[in-house]
């Protein structure tokens, strides 16, 4: 399961995917689309919040966040 939030996300996606499909052709890829609020996030922006000491709460799951908080609260 890929999530594609910009076009250019779709055609890394896709050469992935061919490559994929090419090496095991019984998986398949299934892209998904996130809501329009979470577009402008990738786990890179997420975790610089977190590493910085914001609140990353409105973005991942709880036990994504403690997982976060638990790596960069040192």
């Amino acid at each position: 399961i890929r999530g594609l939030r910009s076009i250019s996300d779709f055609e890394y996606e896709f050469q992935m995917a061919l490559m994929n499909r090419s090496l095991a052709p019984e998986i398949s890829t299934i892209f998904m689309m996130p809501d329009e609020k979470f577009m402008h996030l990738n786990s890179t922006v997420v975790k610089d919040v977190s590493k910085n000491g914001g609140d990353v709460s409105e973005f991942v799951p709880s036990c994504v966040k403690e997982a976060l908080f638990a790596k960069y609260s040192n």
